[in-house]
């Protein structure tokens, strides 16, 4: 959106992220123009190890660059009593957009308490990924390997990811979200026997230590291409909603899935990029596929930078159109 482009000309992502006044407008800004029905927290998953002092710069073209930790000695520089003063200004963030899509201030295309204000952070494994291996990767080896070959240090890292997880979630819920988000987006790496060890556990303890604070508070989580897995996951974590990705079969999915967890998804983002007859037929066959049952209609992931402003708002046209 041209909004956005203004806005992201006048700070690089971190200081955006991490300045309400700039963070606020960012996460308003495609419920003014859509009025759509969620408002997704402008932040990043890796705002977590940051808060305990792990080193995070954003370089351009390539993504996420972290000080990589590997040894005993790097994880136990990471202070987990940071964490409160450094995402002040992201609860400050929340508490902002929770009084406006209240009604405080007029926020154009969306009703005042329409739409739901949804708060997030990455599940322990993703976010253990990029701290070990220090960066974006497509298989995350370095991470997979201390995961097997030095399970005690990968198993800490893992912990004090959930609890502080969990803790964080709690705050922003305490701040004013009234949903809140796991993005576990590399969970699809792992082998069987990994992902019940380090997405499934971790996952249903954060969950357990949230609904103990907040027990009306739906979390969706979101195992990304963790394909027959999937079930499981719903099953054993207590999220109630899952996520499925754009490789997901929804209609096949919902005989897996239990009924009383809704589903979120999943269009590809290639089809919004396309736009068109192709866009409107695929958007038609996934919130058909979710009728009869609890769905939020999405992306099977993050809409594509390059995507035409007209394209989402046809889509938006089309899901909301009745029959």
């Amino acid at each position: 959106m041209p909004e956005f482009r203004a806005m992201r000309a006048k700070a690089d992502f971190l200081t955006r992220c991490m300045t309400p006044d700039i963070a606020t407008e960012l996460t308003l800004q495609p419920i003014r123009r859509f009025g759509m029905d969620g408002a997704i927290l402008f932040s990043d998953i890796l705002i977590l190890p940051w808060a305990m002092g792990q080193s995070l710069e954003f370089v351009e073209g390539k993504g996420p660059v972290l000080g990589a930790i590997r040894t005993a000695q790097d994880l136990a520089k990471l202070d987990r009593n940071r964490i409160a003063e450094a995402t002040a200004p992201v609860l400050e963030t929340l508490s902002r957009l929770h009084k406006t899509l209240n009604g405080v201030e007029n926020i154009g295309a969306a009703k005042a308490g329409a739409t739901t204000l949804l708060g997030f952070t990455g599940s322990p494994f993703t976010v253990a990924c990029y701290m070990v291996d220090g960066g974006s990767s497509r298989e995350f080896a370095v991470t997979r390997d201390m995961a097997f070959s030095e399970p005690a240090l990968f198993d800490k890292l893992m912990a004090l990811l959930t609890e502080t997880t969990a803790d964080y979630l709690c705050a922003q819920i305490e701040a004013g979200a009234e949903a809140v988000m796991l993005f576990d987006s590399w969970a699809g790496l792992l082998p069987p026997s990994e992902f019940r060890k380090h997405v499934i556990a971790p996952t249903r303890q954060i969950v357990k230590t949230i609904k103990a604070k907040h027990p009306t508070v739906r979390v969706i989580g979101f195992p990304r291409l963790g394909g027959m897995l999937v079930p499981e996951y719903a099953r054993e974590t207590g999220v109630d909603v899952v996520a499925l990705d754009t490789g997901a079969d929804l209609s096949l999915a919902r005989t897996l899935i239990p009924e009383h967890i809704g589903l979120q998804g999943n269009l590809d983002p290639l089809a919004v990029l396309s736009g068109g007859e192709a866009m409107r037929r695929e958007a038609l066959s996934v919130r058909n596929a979710g009728k009869g049952r609890a769905h939020v209609f999405n992306l099977g992931h993050g809409v594509l930078p390059q995507t035409p402003v007209e394209h989402v708002e046809e889509l938006v046209k089309t899901v909301r159109e009745t029959e």
